[in-house]
């Protein structure tokens, strides 16, 4: 990093190489030529649109100048007027480092640690979210022994943006776990928004005893605060915070989530008592408006759904032509059905031809959507690969070609790696070699290939790991 002055000096520099005066510079530049002379002579700092047009003037990349300007920020007075458009425009440009040396020299004086925490909410907000990271992660620093509803907050987010980047299954859980130590500290609306995020972490490395344990704190969260909110009057301050959602949401998908984990532990009669809760939220809800009978329509379909699929996974077998038929009503949820009635067709020994011809085109999870929203990328990779997994069972107990049933594997297998899912992708592994008498050279080099990616995987884990110790 250069001295102080050096932006100066590299404009004298530039100057006298091209032989310009104070007024020639100022005119191209668009400076006040007084402004300028009081610049060269360091008796006056350079804001954030003086240093644009000087190096505009320069015909230089915007950038240019900017590790240079981090000293240009310290050198006088600390002024927010210098610094607040600095932390703004080095994360348009992605100048991360830049911003993360700004936020270091500022937090050696704590007190800008709230400034610093708005700043970030501001950038993530507009979507900048490495940017805001690294805000978070110098308040979160800055206030690890406060305890505070701040220092939550700053880990909350930083576990939104970390679990919205990667596609690792094991760095989700490890940001889940880091980030679990902080969430009672939490408001009760993100609160209840933070638990759905980690339920849907644990879901997808099939923790199921801890999505029903935050499932049933959060309906008792969520009970507690509906309670409050149907007691408040509409007259009540507006800027009274809430969950991305209503609250008698969060008591819906607590069921759901505590079915969802029943389910998962092969306990279909406690799945079904759960369905139950959510069945009818007509009868308790208060609500009225577009957004409660949206809310409402989704998760009376999810229950009649979940009450053919339990009762098909109980034995009830002649259900099972019931449940396509519903299905086939609800386009959105077509994958995730399918991929039940191939996991009960190998419990029970059923053949499903027909029922997986006609949803062909719908057994893809790029088309799984809801009427909330597209399920999260990581949600259908997992589920996409469980289905892989459960149809090659499938073709293999069915006689049909063994060809297709290892290449079904094999792209269960890629999809597990790709988001380094241990439990699929040994399940792939292990389905593979028991049936690898039946691969053709093509196939069985396409698996010692994807197998020397697992090997990868698991080396570079224990390289961390040891890296740690």
């Amino acid at each position: 990093m250069g001295s102080v002055n050096s932006i100066r000096e590299e404009l004298l520099t530039y100057m006298n190489r091209n032989q310009m005066i104070h007024s020639h510079f100022a005119e191209l530049s668009g400076l006040n030529s007084g402004t300028l002379s009081r610049i060269l002579k360091g008796k006056h700092p350079i804001s954030m649109a003086q240093l644009a047009a000087i190096t505009a003037g320069m015909k230089l990349p915007e950038d240019y100048f900017f590790e240079d300007y981090i000293e240009e920020c310290f050198s006088f007075v600390v002024s927010m007027r210098r610094i607040r458009p600095f932390i703004f425009r080095s994360a348009e440009l992605d100048r991360l480092d830049c911003l993360e040396q700004v936020v270091n020299r500022l937090l050696e004086d704590l007190s800008y640690a709230s400034l610093l925490f708005e700043f970030a909410e501001l950038l993530n907000r507009d979507n900048k979210h490495q940017a805001a990271r690294i805000l978070y992660r110098g308040v979160s620093e800055a206030e690890k022994y406060q305890h505070s509803e701040r220092l939550a907050l700053c880990q909350y987010r930083i576990f939104r943006i970390e679990i919205e980047e990667q596609h690792d299954l094991e760095e989700k859980l490890r940001a889940a776990a880091q980030f679990e130590l902080y969430v009672n500290r939490l408001d009760a609306a993100d609160q209840l928004d933070a638990m759905k995020q980690l339920m849907h972490i644990y879901g997808l490395v099939h923790k199921w005893k801890r999505v029903d344990e935050l499932a049933k704190e959060m309906h008792r969260i969520a009970s507690v605060q509906n309670e409050l909110e149907n007691r408040r009057s509409d007259t009540l301050e507006e800027g009274l915070k809430r969950p991305e959602r209503p609250f008698y949401y969060y008591i819906l998908y607590a069921y759901l989530a505590r079915t969802t984990a029943s389910e998962a532990c092969g306990d279909y009669e406690r799945a079904l008592s759960f369905v139950q809760l959510y069945a009818n939220p007509e009868r308790w809800v208060q609500e009225n408006d577009e957004q409660s009978r949206q809310i409402i329509t989704q998760f009376t379909e999810w229950a009649v759904a979940n009450t053919y699929l339990y009762r098909l996974m109980s034995g009830e077998l002649d259900v099972i032509h019931e449940y396509a038929d519903y299905i086939a009503l609800q386009e959105n949820e077509i994958f995730v059905a399918v991929r039940y009635i191939v996991q009960a067709a190998n419990v029970f020994k059923l053949n499903v031809d027909s029922i997986l011809e006609r949803f062909a085109p719908y057994i893809t999870y790029e088309s799984n959507k809801t009427e909330l929203g597209d399920y999260k990328q990581a949600i259908l990779q997992e589920s996409y690969a469980q289905f892989l997994i459960e149809l090659a069972i499938y073709l293999f107990n069915h006689n049909k070609s063994k060809e297709q049933a290892l290449n079904t594997v094999l792209k269960g297998l890629e999809i597990s790696i790709s988001m380094n899912s241990s439990q699929n992708m040994l399940a792939c592994m292990t389905l593979f070699e028991e049936y690898r008498d039946f691969a053709d050279q093509e196939l069985q080099e396409r698996f010692k290939n994807l197998s020397s990616e697992v090997y990868q995987l698991h080396a570079k884990k224990d390289l961390i790991l040891l890296d740690a110790l």
